[in-house]
C-alpha cells in the first residue's frame, strides 16, 4: 500500500478550498487505497487554521464548525498519526538548526523522515511527502524524501 505523509498545509486543502484542493482530495480519498499519515501536531494546526479563517471572516462559522467536525472524524477513522516521541523531537531540533525551519515544520519533517525510515526497514514503499510549503519541500527533498506540492496541481 502506498503511503502519503501530509503536513498541515496539504491536509487543510481537504477541508478548505484552495489551489490544489481537488487534487489533494482525490489523493487522500479513502477509496484511493493509500495510507494517509499525519504528525499528531497537525490536529492542533488544522484546528487553528480553520478557526483563524473563521474569526478572520473568510470562512462562515457554520462551515468552520462542519470542517472541524469532519476533520475530527477523519482523524479518528481515516488518518494514521505519527506520535512525537523523544527521537522525533531530537531530529526536529536538528532540522530546525541545520535547515533554519520553523518549529512545527521541523517537527513535520522529522515525523515524515522517521515514518519513511520505518517503512523502508519493513520492506514497504517509501512515503510521498505532501506539503504546500516551498522551504519545507526543499528540506524534505534534501533529506531524500519523495515530495509533491498540491499547489502545482491546480
Amino acid at each position: 500500500m502506498d503511503a502519503l505523509f501530509c503536513d498541515t498545509s496539504a491536509i487543510i486543502k481537504r477541508y478548505v478550498s484552495e489551489i490544489g484542493s481537488p487534487w489533494l482530495r482525490e489523493k487522500v480519498d479513502p477509496g484511493a487505497g493509500v495510507a494517509v499519515y499525519l504528525a499528531t501536531i497537525s490536529a492542533v494546526e488544522v484546528a487553528s487554521a480553520i478557526t483563524r479563517r473563521q474569526r478572520g471572516g473568510s470562512l462562515p462559522q457554520h462551515e468552520a464548525a462542519r470542517f472541524l467536525a469532519q476533520f475530527r472524524s477523519d482523524l479518528d477513522d481515516e488518518y494514521r498519526t505519527i506520535h512525537l516521541g523523544d527521537s522525533i523531537i531530537a531530529k526536529a531540533m536538528d532540522f530546525a538548526e541545520a535547515r533554519a525551519l520553523r518549529a512545527y515544520d521541523a517537527v513535520q519533517l522529522a515525523a515524515a523522515v522517521e515514518l519513511n525510515r520505518w517503512r523502508i526497514a519493513m520492506g514497504k514503499t517509501p512515503i510521498i511527502f505532501l506539503s504546500s510549503d516551498g522551504e519545507l519541500n526543499a528540506a524534505a527533498l534534501a533529506v531524500g524524501l519523495n515530495v509533491d506540492d498540491p499547489n502545482t496541481h491546480p
